[in-house]
């Protein structure tokens, strides 16, 4: 079963700004140092583009795990997309647009997600994976709204 979760963050900063910040390896790592997360293949540094990979080295629940992901759209400065294509989950897709407004920019996370496992997965996502993802990207979403030095 797919599920999927919409986030939402306003951040003052110009629409180019938190798009490279939003496809930035650098960014990224620093955002998830709670989970030692770290970039081990592909695009190890700066920014990300279309048709490019990056894979991830983590800990999450503990766990070790390794994801690699390709952008598979990137149409600079409203949006891009990546796709996990090794990894755990049997899917992973996540959308990442950017609106300006009056104040700066509202980036919307749209992310969906399938567990591997068959039933044990579907029980995983509705007890832990969608509200752990929901929290992990709406931090992130955070972290990248508030200018960085």
């Amino acid at each position: 079963m797919t599920v999927s979760f919409v986030c939402r963050t306003e951040s003052a900063l110009p629409r180019e700004r938190l798009f490279d910040l939003a496809r930035s390896v650098d960014a990224h790592t620093e955002s998830q140092k709670g989970a030692g997360e770290r970039a081990v293949g592909g695009v190890t540094s700066g920014l990300i583009g279309d048709g490019q990979e990056v894979t991830w080295r983590a800990r999450h629940f503990g766990v070790p795990l390794r994801m690699t992901s390709r952008i598979t759209s990137l149409d600079f400065p409203n949006a891009f997309t990546d796709e996990q294509v090794k990894g755990p989950f049997k899917a992973f897709r996540h959308v990442h647009e950017f609106e300006a407004a009056v104040t700066g920019t509202v980036m919307t996370d749209r992310v969906e997600f399938t567990a591997p496992f068959g039933i044990l997965g579907r029980l995983a996502e509705k007890l832990v994976l969608r509200r752990y993802l929901e929290r992990l990207i709406a931090d992130r979403g955070m972290f990248l709204a508030v200018p960085q030095p």
